[in-house]
């Protein structure tokens, strides 16, 4: 029989006063407190001033029995042991209703099957062989409770009111984005619609950098956007997501580092399309409504440093805005400023970079703050005093490698299988994978792939060089390009031409130049070339047409692709040019850091040893050690080297290990050279925070080539350290680093965290563990499928899987706790034994 039929027949006149005994009469008002009132305390059986006692509800249960056997004849039957079963089983459900967290409002919007699982999952089972029935009675039970409480002089008020929260969060939403938008029929509303259509289109792409032979050099950035992950300040532990972070409420302000093609100016490019297409994520609320002001200081630092009137020209927005809209927008609050490229500032005039920032902040404080610069830029308190918050971009992780090779090749048009194949190779070939660090090398990587059937360069130097020839030569020929008069530019011609322009750039401590200074340095090139028959205009528009290379960000200014480019042909012009003192001076300097590693890749055998011997010649400087580091990190373009100039580097390197802070372990790291791995010892003998340290730099070197010496770290006592290895593991091999590092984790009272199926997988091999948490999207039939049940007792898991019963737990027979994270809410379905506990 349906449960709503047996509803009907015991009517609510019989059953009405019994499921009223239940609960304490009325209060005056809507019921409404500082917190909902919860149903345990509406019950009459609970409390200081309760009026039933346990034997009242047996009677209370033993009353609605007998009218449950008046109107069906199926209970009438029932052998009288069975009834009495049926009486004390519902005498226990009518009791838990003073362990549910939950308020009538919500208890209402269950509806009366799932308050009916709700309430017997804290009760006794119910009789066997009768189960269907007796689950029906309990049913009916419930639809007589929901239907008091919505006859509760209370009810009405609190459903309003209730419903109300819910519109409230919406119109706090719709309010915000009211308050940040100005009159729909201003001139500043029409302008800024004008203005976000411009910004979608602007900044909607990333470019390929030319590396396409068959298709569009740009891709659709909601396609081919990969997320990023930012690890903060010291202490911090595990990355976060790029995006979340930057939309949280406390980070208003934020310095944001990363190395060359980390992904920073994508990042914010993909802020400032958000912001103007208002599909943010409510984790990024605060980003709703605001204007964005992208301001690649690159392209400001050869005038002085826009005023908020001039930030549409800086950001080469051709509209003309209305008078003072800028000023206006930053007086409320609405902005979010991108100041992107810090490091593309000559370091002579970062001061007054610095005073601009400062200037602005004090005239238009309330308004979002990122600014992007290269780690060694600026030091790390640069804007601390400003109330800047410091995040850095960590290296892509294996998942993010994959997902962006796929994505590659999906917005290129090209066969998965070759994705596949790409894939493979970067987790097998260890020099490989060690390049595909960032979004920019793995684009090169994924076109060089397809270009060259497969086959890949095992260096960065060949790696450029293979996009070189790629760009210079195979793209033209192919193509059969020829410049005006019928003559066609070699590889090499274009690179000396090139080179040129790109250490103009370097000596003068800039990233971009006048087109008339771009054309002077050729013309001076010119006369040593005269196979060339063609004129230093013509020359430039060939370059900046043909070469993939070179762009115009705005009229009259030229620039490289991306900096890589420039330092990698300006390190070979230093060599052609044996200018080794005026590396050595400037090694120190942010902005010659790769260049120097560049020449280091160009030199030949006898350059190189004079060059790094120059770098690590011993003084007093305060730059000593800077220029230690770059010389350390050179030597992995060091095909061939005098070991005697290696061990020099390595003695000297030896005094800075083990780190002793966290910024050393993170500057250490970005060297990504096999010589710190050689010269990092195991925790025998180190402190607590001299092993986090150095599991810190092993990990982040990022290669497998790390496990080893993290396996030494497995069984630290540190259980700081044990969960470094854990927040980690996403970059090394699944299976080595389970077998090598995790395996010899100790289970003692320690969380093993999970983000993939492909861990959980892994760890299920292992024999299971007693504790898990899971911090990725696992399905509830990937985590039962996979976690071993009999040794499982405490599970971590997300919010998110309250939204259903949590029956499925049962599969676990010996789990004991549930924890979870963040703001209570209501569970159910929680099996005999188990306790949920919030965090």
């Amino acid at each position: 029989m349906d449960p709503a039929t047996i509803g009907a027949r015991i009517a609510s006149a019989a059953i009405g006063p019994l499921i009223k005994r239940l609960f304490r009469p009325d209060g005056p008002g809507a019921g409404l407190v500082d917190k909902p009132v919860r149903v345990s305390s509406l019950v009459s059986f609970r409390g200081e001033k309760a009026t039933l006692t346990e034997k009242d509800l047996g009677t209370i249960a033993e009353e609605i029995r007998k009218r449950a056997a008046k109107a069906d004849p199926r209970y009438a039957a029932l052998h009288a042991n069975v009834q009495g079963m049926i009486r004390l089983g519902l005498a226990h459900a009518l009791s838990a209703l003073g362990e549910l967290d939950m308020d009538d409002v919500q208890a209402v919007r269950l509806g009366p099957r799932a308050l009916a699982e709700r309430i017997t999952v804290v009760a006794m089972p119910g009789p066997p062989h009768v189960d269907e029935l007796y689950d029906e009675l309990i049913h009916t039970v419930c639809l007589h409770i929901l239907n008091f409480f919505t006859q509760r002089s209370t009810f009405v008020a609190r459903t309003l009111v209730e419903q109300s929260q819910q519109l409230q969060r919406l119109v706090d939403h719709v309010d915000l984005l009211i308050d940040r938008t100005p009159d729909p029929l201003s001139a500043d509303a029409t302008f800024e619609r004008r203005y976000a259509a411009f910004v979608t289109t602007r900044h909607n792409e990333l470019t390929i950098f030319g590396l396409d032979l068959d298709h569009a050099r740009e891709w659709p950035l909601d396609v081919s956007y990969v997320s990023l992950q930012v690890v903060g300040g010291p202490g911090t532990s595990a990355p976060a997501s790029a995006e979340q972070q930057l939309g949280a409420r406390d980070h208003d302000r934020v310095l944001l580092r990363g190395v060359a093609g980390s992904g920073k100016t994508t990042l914010a490019q993909w802020l400032a399309v958000s912001c103007v297409r208002a599909d943010l994520p409510e984790t990024m609320r605060e980003l709703v409504g605001r204007v964005p002001f992208f301001l690649p200081l690159r392209a400001l630092t050869h005038d002085a440093l826009p005023a908020p009137r001039d930030f549409l020209a800086a950001a080469g927005c051709p509209h003309t805005a209305p008078d003072g809209w800028a000023e206006r927008v930053l007086a409320a609050g609405r902005g979010l400023l991108l100041i992107d490229g810090v490091d593309e500032v000559p370091e002579s005039e970062r001061d007054a970079t610095r005073r601009w920032l400062r200037g602005l902040l004090a005239a238009f404080p309330g308004n979002r703050w990122l600014v992007t610069s290269r780690p060694s830029a600026v030091r790390q308190d640069w804007l601390v005093d400003q109330g800047f918050a410091e995040l850095s971009l960590s290296p892509m992780n294996r998942t993010a490698v994959t997902t962006f090779v796929h994505r590659w090749h999906t917005a290129t048009g090209t066969a998965q299988e070759l994705a596949a194949q790409l894939t493979l190779a970067l987790r097998t070939k260890q020099e490989l994978g060690r390049l595909a660090t960032n979004p920019l090398m793995c684009g090169l990587i994924c076109a060089l792939h397809r270009e060259r059937n497969g086959f890949l360069p095992h260096s960065r130097k060949e790696l450029y060089d293979a996009a070189l020839t790629m760009l210079l030569e195979r793209r033209d020929t192919e193509r059969r390009i020829r410049l005006a008069g019928g003559r066609q530019f070699g590889k090499e011609p274009q690179i000396q031409l090139l080179q040129k322009l790109a250490y103009w750039l370097i000596r003068n401590g800039r990233s971009e130049m006048d087109r008339a200074d771009a054309v002077a340095v050729l013309a001076a090139a010119l006369p040593a070339m005269p196979y060339l028959d063609a004129d230093p205009p013509q020359v430039y528009r060939y370059l900046l047409e043909r070469s993939g290379l070179l762009r115009e960000p705005s009229e009259g200014r030229m620039a490289f692709v991306h900096r890589t480019f420039q330092d990698y042909l300006g390190g070979r012009m230093a060599v052609e040019e044996l200018d080794f003192p005026l590396l050595v001076r400037n090694a120190h300097h942010d902005q010659w850091e790769d260049v120097v590693r560049m020449a280091v890749a160009h030199a030949r055998p006898v350059e190189r040893a004079r060059l790094l011997t120059e770098l690590i010649r011993a003084d007093d400087s305060a730059t000593h050690l800077r220029r230690l580091t770059v010389a350390a990190a050179s030597l992995e373009h060091a095909t061939e080297l005098d070991p005697a100039v290696r061990q020099a580097i390595a003695d000297q390197l030896a005094q800075f290990v083990p780190p002793r802070s966290q910024h050393r372990a993170r500057s250490l790291a970005e060297l990504g050279s096999p010589l710190v791995l050689d010269l990092l010892p195991g925790p025998e003998e180190l402190t607590k925070d001299e092993a986090y340290n150095v599991v810190t730099t092993a990990i982040g070197i990022g290669t497998d080539a790390a496990i080893p010496l993290l396996a030494r770290y497995a069984d630290h006592p540190s259980q700081h350290v044990r969960a470094h290895l854990m927040d980690y593991w996403d970059r090394f091999d699944v299976d080595r680093y389970a077998d090598e590092v995790i395996a010899r984790i100790p289970d003692d009272g320690f969380y093993f965290t999970v983000a993939t199926t492909e861990q959980l997988v892994a760890l299920r091999r292992l024999g299971g563990r007693p504790r898990i948490w899971v911090t990725g999207n696992l399905s509830t039939a990937e985590i039962t499928a996979n976690v071993v049940a009999d040794r499982l007792t405490h599970l971590h898991l997300r919010p998110r899987y309250t939204t259903r019963s949590l029956e499925w737990l049962a599969a676990f027979p010996r789990l004991e706790f549930v924890h979870f994270s963040g703001r209570r809410r209501p569970v159910f379905g929680v099996p005999d034994g188990v306790r949920v506990v919030w965090h």
